[in-house]
């Protein structure tokens, strides 16, 4: 595709100018030249997971040691945040070391780091950077869903549903919370009748997933959902269920036609 430019190749020396300048602004011992000149010799011929990586741990290397202290550096370059449900990859870009810095060192801030990952989900994503603190302690972070579900934020609703999501494309598949698919989809239900086309994407990617992990458990919840008059969105439950759609699905194939 003519003028096409592959997302890794933001992940070079310009961008750690980008993020040094901002970083000295904020930390005056912020050795800039260090910086840039690591992250270029590092970035070559890797992919766009590993360029990220080296970013955040170069980012590592020159801040200060305290994670705190770092954190508060970071938090200050975030910029404005995205009121548009677009760009979160194209304008929000740069941001990506930044998850990649609080998914890789921040387990112990726990509290810290999920306020951190609010923030920046509202600027870019932290769809990733939430999968390590959902494995160490689920219940911990279920009572920060329980806060961020009914957030204002649209890009907020939808880590609750992307983060929690056991096949995630480009993150490492986890089992459903708590090893119980009930737990997701309670956390979906909540979510059956948002506003925001881009958290019922969402909702409706996940599901899909859950379908591959127990379909007749998804079947029996949407079942429940149709019986109780619940409202239900009929473009969440058909494109939720478009593998067994796919599959000929016949349990599948009914629920269609009673919300179509």
């Amino acid at each position: 595709m003519s003028g096409y430019t592959p997302l890794k190749y933001y992940f070079d020396r310009e961008l750690a100018l980008r993020l040094a300048y901002l970083i000295q602004a904020q930390y005056p011992h912020f050795t800039k030249k260090s910086f840039v000149d690591t992250v270029a010799i590092e970035v070559e011929n890797i992919e766009l997971k590993a360029r990220v990586e080296v970013i955040a741990d170069t980012l590592k290397q020159h801040l200060p040691t305290d994670y705190k202290e770092a954190l508060a550096v970071l938090l200050k370059i975030l910029g404005p945040e995205n009121n548009t449900e677009e760009g979160m990859f194209t304008k929000g870009y740069f941001l990506m070391p930044i998850a990649k810095f609080v998914e890789s060192y921040g387990l112990e801030h726990f509290d810290l780091s999920l306020n951190a990952i609010y923030e920046i989900t509202k600027r870019h994503t932290s769809e990733y950077a939430i999968r390590p603190y959902l494995h160490a302690d689920t219940d911990r972070c279920m009572a920060y869903f329980q806060d961020w579900i009914k957030d204002p934020n649209s890009h907020v609703r939808r880590l609750v549903s992307e983060g929690t999501r056991p096949r995630l494309p480009w993150a490492k598949k986890i089992p459903p919370l708590k090893d119980n698919v009930q737990y997701n989809l309670r956390l979906l239900e909540n979510l059956m009748h948002d506003s925001s086309r881009y958290v019922q994407k969402s909702v409706a990617n996940h599901m899909n997933d859950l379908t591959k992990e127990n379909p007749e458990a998804v079947l029996k919840w949407i079942q429940r959902l149709i019986s109780d008059s619940n409202g239900i969105n009929p473009k969440i439950i058909k494109n939720g269920l478009r593998t067994l759609i796919k599959s000929k699905d016949e349990h599948a194939l009914e629920l269609l036609r009673q919300v179509e």
